[in-house]
This record gives C-alpha cells, structure tokens and sequence, in this order.
C-alpha cells in the first residue's frame, strides 16, 4: 500500500529561491535543449504552454516566451521553452500548492509520481507536447472537470451570466406575476439551461417551465429543488462564473498526485456536499446526508478515528453555545429550559452546584458576562439525540444523532455547531459495532433504559473530515458551494507568483520562496 503524506505549511523564509530548479541544469550548468525535437515541435510545445489555463494554471507563471522569438532567437527560445515546460510539468505532476493552514485533508502521494522519469522523457521526445498533455491528464476525472472549465471559462470570456437586480429579499412563489424580476430570471437561466433558448424572456409570469428550470437549477446546485426562489436562490443565480472556474481550477490541482484509496474501511464526510460515506477501497457501503457547522462555527477538516459509541448522551453544553445560544433562550423561558432537560451548574468555593434556573435574574447577563454552565440531560429532545460518535480530537467534534430531523430536507445543511449531525444513525451504528458483541436487540434495550452507557469499537474506523466542492460520478461533475470559502484561499494559493515545489534531479521535491 502507498504511503500517504499529509504535506505542512512552511514558512515563506524557509528556504532560499534558486535561480533555475536542478533538473534544469545539465552536468556544464547548460540548460537541457530537448535535442530530439525539431524547431516546430519546440515551437508547438511553446503554443502548449500558453494554453495552460485549460489545466487551471497561469500559463504567465511559468516564463513562456513570446512566439516571434523563435525567429529572431531559435536558440534562446528553445531553453525559455523547455525551462518553462520543466516548471510546468512539476506542477502538473505534483499539484502547485503545497498546503494551507488547517486543510489536513490535503493529501499528496509525492513518492508514487516518478518526476525524475517524465522530466527525462520531457527532453529526449521528438513531441514534448505529448508529454505535457499525459501529465495534464494524470489526476482523476481530470478530463471531465477540464471539459467543464473550457465551458465556464467561454461563458466568462463572453461576458459572464446576466445579473439579477431588484428586491432580492423577497421570496418568488410559483404562480406570481412580477414584470421586474421574473424576465431577469429568465434571462439568467436561459443562459445557462437549453430548454429556455428561444422562449419569450420577457414575459413577467412565473409559469410551469420557468419553474421546472428554476428546480433544474435548484437541484444542480445541491439547493432544495421546490421552485420558491428566496434569498438563497437568488444569491446563487447572481454568484459570478468566475466562482466555478476557480472551483474547477482548484479540483483538478487538489487531485494531482492524489494517493490512491486505502483499501481499509474508513469513513469520509465531504463538507460542502453535506454527505457521509462508508467507504471500502472504492466502493461505498453506506451513504447519507449530514449537517456540517454554520460559517461562523466552521466543521475543521479532520483525520481521525472513531474509538467509541455512547449511548443516551448528555450534552455538555459548550461555553461559546451556551453563551450565545441558550442563554438567549433562558433569558425568555427559563421554565421551559428546565423542563427541556437543560440543568444550569455555578463553581462556588471550588465546588461544581447546580442552580435552579427560575431563581436566576437572566437580565443581568450577556455572551461576555454569563457565569454558568450548561448540560443537557439524556432524552428524546438532547440535541445529541440517542446515539454519540465519539473520534478523538483537540477540536471537541464528534457525530451524533439529532432530534431535528427536517433539516435533513435541506439541500444546504450548514446548521451545527461544528460536530456531524448524522440523518441515519442506527446504519452507522450497526456498521461501527461489527464484531462486537452488540446485537440490535441490546442496543434497542440500552435505548429504551434511557441509562449513559458507551461501547467500544472492536477495530477503530479512520475518519476523514474533507473539503471537496467538486465531484464526479460517473463521469458527470457535480459542483457544490464553497460555504467556507476554502476553495478561495486554495485559489490564492495557486495564483502565486512562485510555485510552492519544483521537481529535483532526483525526482523528490524542493520547495521555493512563497510556500505557505
């Protein structure tokens, strides 16, 4: 099995900037010339580079020369050709960005790309650009998502999708008549969708085909597909191209070098696709739905493993929660709060005592003056539900069952806390305690006794919390928002001007200035 490496930050001072990588150079310090291929093959490969953008990378990185060069230079055009091809060609391989802070999930199997071997073959063929065109097609699914970047990437350079202006904060029900808005939804889905070519963009009725469009549109952006066009829908219309170019930008450089799939039964949850997987090499046994923390409180990207399960959990309320969530709530109904299974705990002298919420003044609190604390007994209405996940972790996260079930509707799930909110718990549950000596018929008993009681995995269960805006399956690329906007920062990332690695002689990897 390939070893997988989780690549750090590095800090920008960390290593000097050489002047030309080491596999540039040959044994006189002479830059390599690619001697096989003739003038028109290095001219073609020169016309390559400048179309680097097809693979999400900035061509203008890389120090392509100019193409009257090749007339008035052959020479120098040939080494400025292959230099950049060099460059290019490492990152293709080995993906531009080398990490982020807080992004654990990315992962690279540097060791298994045999860079020393391409970059060889790069300067002893007669058509390097065959080269260049393997390795842009190397990472998984490559192809698909690059079909889709050229689309955007014209619609971008035609102008973009046509805005929508108007009072957005009102909800557009099927059925309504609105002469401002409902030709701009026209117009802006036609732009997009072939069934509206051709219609009567200006007609201001929300009728039966603007609304099957809007619930095509709807479901292709993982939205809840019932027509009503609300703040959520409308913000997504007006979200520019150029959010899904550098989604897809971003896709194809998270996937190069991409270790292949652990053959251990482990289990991934995508954030931004609100969904959980058991998965077995590349097969997955389980598949549900999931709710994932709010933007404000961020589900961090983990890798984990799951040890044990806890049955009837009490919820040892977080400071931040109980601060800015229930103490709100207290402040209006402390009865209710009592009667909900919520008890209020002080420290006094030292010593940990409860405090019965309807004798406390709550008026007199705020999120930064709130001495208590909070737990929420075991029962029906515990925001952790009946079932706990418990995995480990500095972070306090964990996945759970939930009373809330009709979040799980939602087509955008982005509710919690932080932990993993879990639609079919009782699936999870019974694959988590395989090889235990739990059966149904116990657990069922555990639950009903409404008693705290944990159990212990017989084998731990890798857990990989991930962050991954652009899928493929079965050859079709389903895009999903970048709810945290880390699809943005990895696009910072790759939009440096210096590369964050370049290849070495002997095929393992250096790093230039800018690597962070």
């Amino acid at each position: 099995m390939r070893a997988l490496f989780v690549l750090p930050l590095l800090a920008a001072s960390a290593f000097a900037l050489p002047t030309a990588p080491a596999w540039a150079l040959g044994v006189d310090s002479a830059p390599i010339t690619a001697e096989n291929a003739s003038q028109a093959a290095i001219e073609r490969l020169a016309g390559r580079l400048a179309r680097l953008e097809e693979d999400g990378l900035d061509p203008s990185h890389y120090g392509v020369p100019a193409a009257d060069l090749a007339a008035s230079d052959p020479g120098r055009f040939r080494a400025e050709t292959v230099r950049a091809a060099q460059l290019a060609l490492s990152d293709l391989l080995l993906g531009r960005v080398n990490g982020l802070r807080g992004r654990v999930d990315l992962r690279r199997d540097i060791a298994s790309v045999p860079v020393a071997a391409w970059m060889a073959e790069l300067a002893a063929a007669a058509e390097p650009v065959q080269v260049i065109d393997r390795a842009a097609d190397l990472p998984p699914d490559a192809r698909a998502i690059k079909a889709l970047l050229a689309q955007y990437r014209a619609g971008a350079a035609a102008g973009g999708w046509p805005r929508i202006t108007g009072d957005l904060r009102r909800t557009l029900e099927p059925g309504d008549v609105d002469a401002a808005r409902v030709p701009q939804l026209r117009a802006r889905l036609a732009s997009s969708d072939a069934a509206l070519a051709g219609t009567d963009l200006s007609n201001p009725s929300y009728d039966l085909p603007l609304q099957e469009a809007v619930r095509r549109f709807q479901a292709a952006e993982g939205l809840e597909a019932d027509a009503r066009v609300g703040a959520i829908t409308w913000t997504t219309l007006n979200q520019p191209i150029e959010t899904k170019v550098t989604q897809l930008r971003v896709a194809l450089d998270m996937r190069r070098a991409q270790p292949a799939p652990s053959a251990e039964r482990r289990i991934e949850v995508n954030i931004p696709q609100f969904r959980l997987q058991l998965v077995e090499g590349n097969r997955a046994l389980l598949d549900m739905a999931v709710i994932v923390g709010r933007r404000d409180r961020q589900t961090p990207m983990l890798n984990v493993r799951m040890t044990s399960v806890q049955f009837n959990p009490q919820w040892g309320v977080p400071e931040r929660n109980a601060r800015e969530d229930l103490l709100p709530r207290f402040q209006r109904n402390p009865a209710a709060m009592q009667a909900g299974g919520f008890r209020l705990y002080q420290r006094i002298d030292g010593e940990t005592v409860e405090v019965d919420p309807t004798t406390v003044d709550f008026s007199a609190y705020n999120r930064n003056n709130f001495p208590y604390y909070i737990r929420q007994d075991a029962g029906d209405r515990n925001a952790l539900g009946h079932i706990k996940f418990v995995m480990p972790n500095n972070d306090a996260i964990y996945m759970h069952d939930t009373p809330d079930r009709h979040l799980f509707t939602r087509g955008q799930r982005a509710f919690s806390s932080g932990c993993i909110r879990l639609e079919r718990p009782m699936e999870l549950l019974s694959a988590a305690l395989s090889g235990t000596s739990w059966d149904r018929a116990q657990v069922d008993r555990v639950l009903a006794s409404r008693a705290t009681r944990s159990a212990p995995l017989a084998r731990s269960i890798p857990v990989r919390l991930h962050y991954t805006t652009v899928i493929v399956d079965g050859g079709r690329v389903i895009m999903r928002p970048d709810i945290y906007g880390l699809d943005a920062d990895y696009a910072r990332a790759l939009d440096r001007a210096t590369s964050q690695r370049v290849a070495s002689a002997e095929g393992g990897a250096t790093r230039r200035a800018g690597a962070r």
